[in-house]
């Protein structure tokens, strides 16, 4: 018996749809505090919020034995507040019915490469055993750091639960609508102003069929989840056919404050300015040993198939177009 929180998003409703294909499994409850907007086939969706004790009525009731926890969201409705009660107070409440349940077995909890930060002083490349330079202090990176701290916890006081924690790179697909596709789809893009960071993306396919695997299968641990493959933000740039925006620091943040007042431009958090200076790469060597399997869509192919999906670009690949510019930023 599976249940799968943030079953009204883009993510949680492929995995319930995934979930509920697979014959090996005979029931999946999908939660939410709202409808879905998409088909759920066989899956049950119940309204319930996970801020509330009632979660815990359900996976009690329900003999719940697997959670997979997908409710970790990067903006809401209304601001900083509830999105932090939905990240932390929701996991809290979540967790705590999970460690009451005798039924319980196993947990899958979505969380983000971007516990790692991004800073100047960052390593090339991010191990999960990798500590920060400079640890999120704000957003929903702050909330992915807590979240995964609360398991810990869990998993201290039930070592008897299999637990996957899983780091996934910024989601891209055609039916992925998040800061990063909007600010990727401007029509002129603002960068910081004599920095090019280096960028990690994971398609959606990917994502889903990494969330399928851990929930099946025995896999416990933290892992890190990416394409294979970087590209430079000059890059994405240049194959979406757009115009780069170059900006001092300052000016830069100005922008993204702007779009959160007026809503109609893209809002940047500081976790995405810094991120758009410094970038992040992450090593997912352990995933691939872990399963014997690699995401079928590199970083390149996963922004190919976005910039297709959107009608952007020349329709290059990216390493022709790069020659033919000279591969100048």
């Amino acid at each position: 018996m599976v249940l799968v929180t943030g079953v009204s998003r883009f993510l949680g409703a492929r995995v319930a749809n995934t979930l509920q294909a697979d014959p090996g499994i005979e029931r999946v409850i999908g939660v939410d505090t709202v409808a879905p907007t998409t088909s759920l086939g066989r899956t049950e969706f119940v309204r319930v919020d996970i801020r509330t004790p009632s979660i815990a009525k359900v996976i009690a009731s329900a003999e719940v034995d697997t959670v997979v926890h997908l409710n970790l969201v990067t903006a809401a409705a209304g601001g900083r507040v509830p999105m932090k009660e939905i990240n932390v107070i929701g996991t809290m409440q979540l967790l705590g019915a999970c460690q009451r349940s005798p039924h319980m077995r196993k947990l899958v909890v979505r969380s983000s490469a971007a516990v790692y930060g991004s800073s100047a002083m960052d390593p090339a490349v991010f191990g999960e055993d990798d500590e920060p330079h400079e640890p999120p202090t704000s957003g929903y990176a702050k909330d992915a750091v807590e979240v995964e701290g609360y398991v810990r916890g869990l998993k201290r006081r039930r070592s008897d639960l299999t637990v996957s924690v899983l780091r996934f790179a910024n989601f891209l697909g055609p039916d992925v609508d998040s800061p990063v596709t909007r600010y990727l789809r401007m029509p002129v893009v603002p960068t910081v102003l004599g920095f090019d960071p280096r960028l990690q993306f994971l398609h959606s396919d990917d994502g889903v069929e990494v969330l399928r695997r851990m929930t099946v299968e025995e896999h416990p641990g933290v892992f890190n989840v990416a394409g294979d493959g970087v590209l430079l933000l000059s890059q994405c740039i240049r194959r979406a056919g757009r115009a780069p925006m170059p900006l001092p620091s300052p000016a830069f943040a100005m922008v993204g404050d702007t779009g959160k007042r007026m809503g109609g431009l893209p809002a940047f958090s500081a976790e995405l300015q810094r991120w758009l200076t410094y970038g992040r790469v992450i090593d997912t060597s352990h995933l691939v040993a872990e399963l014997s399997w690699r995401p079928k869509y590199g970083t390149e192919a996963a922004y190919v198939e976005f910039l297709q999906a959107h009608g952007l670009g020349s329709g290059l690949p990216l390493n022709i177009f790069d020659r033919l510019t000279g591969g100048l930023s």
